[in-house]
């Protein structure tokens, strides 16, 4: 089943006016001048999402935000609405990132909630799974990974509007990575999780990205695995060179 390589960037809490617009605009310029076989997605901060929509225009960039609320609007301060972000031009939004389930306490079914939300805006949702050091030590990454995709992924999740990222915890932003082998061993065991809830048909069409301290000179060896269909990049994702170099990795149609 053909699925296009997605690259997507997480900004986290980074960047302000300057140095954002800076990057945007070499992440666009690099993305116009070169020819490629993925598509692209930034997700800045809440604060540069208007400001990086500009930045975008006339390149193939995909704008997205970190995060939602369930919620169409209403008295929830500091909270952003699915509709707001539709409204800001956002045509993707990362959901249950292991950040949001550690430092904010989401669970599952808080995080299926935010994406049927998402959905329901016509919003394609990136959910992050992934299991910490512990549970790595103790053997328990398949099942947490396969539990957290029967807990967030809701029943109306397509290919359309889903795309799922793997990130074990303990590899993000630390430069420790796991081999190209336990990388595939859990995509594959998330692609029959998902098999299992949406249908075989649906679970082939859906992009499982591996994201967890992915950088220019091991992003080849990754995306080369048979059940990964892109990354979800941090701290690379923060130099536009790094970015684009990633990119260039990326095979065509799998």
């Amino acid at each position: 089943m053909a699925r296009k390589m997605l690259i997507a960037g997480n900004w986290k809490m980074n960047c302000l006016t300057a140095d954002g617009t800076t990057l945007a605009k070499e992440i666009a310029r690099q993305v116009k001048e070169n020819k490629f076989d993925c598509e692209f997605l930034v997700c800045p901060p809440f604060t540069l999402l208007a400001m990086v929509k500009k930045c975008l225009r006339g390149a193939k960039v995909a704008l997205g935000a970190q995060d939602v609320h369930f919620a169409d609007k209403g008295a929830h301060t500091g909270d952003i609405s699915p509709y707001m972000l539709a409204d800001l031009g956002c045509k993707y939004v990362i959901i249950g990132h292991s950040e949001r389930r550690t430092d904010h306490g989401e669970s599952n079914e808080l995080i299926e909630k935010k994406v049927v939300a998402a959905h329901n805006v016509g919003l394609t949702t990136v959910i992050c799974i992934g299991e910490t050091l512990e549970e790595r030590e103790n053997g328990r990454t398949i099942q947490v990974c396969q539990n957290e995709i029967f807990g967030s992924v809701p029943e109306d999740a397509t290919a359309k509007n889903t795309v799922i990222a793997y990130e074990p915890i303990w590899a993000i932003g630390t430069g420790k990575t796991p081999t190209a082998a336990d990388v595939e061993e859990v995509h594959a065991a998330v692609r029959k999780a998902l098999a299992k809830k949406l249908g075989r048909s649906t679970a082939e069409k859906i992009r499982i990205l591996y994201g967890g301290s992915v950088k220019p000179s091991n992003a080849k060896e990754f995306l080369a695995l048979p059940d990964v269909d892109g990354a979800l990049i941090g701290g690379a994702s923060l130099k536009a060179d790094d970015f684009i170099e990633i990119a260039k990795n990326a095979p065509k149609l799998k």
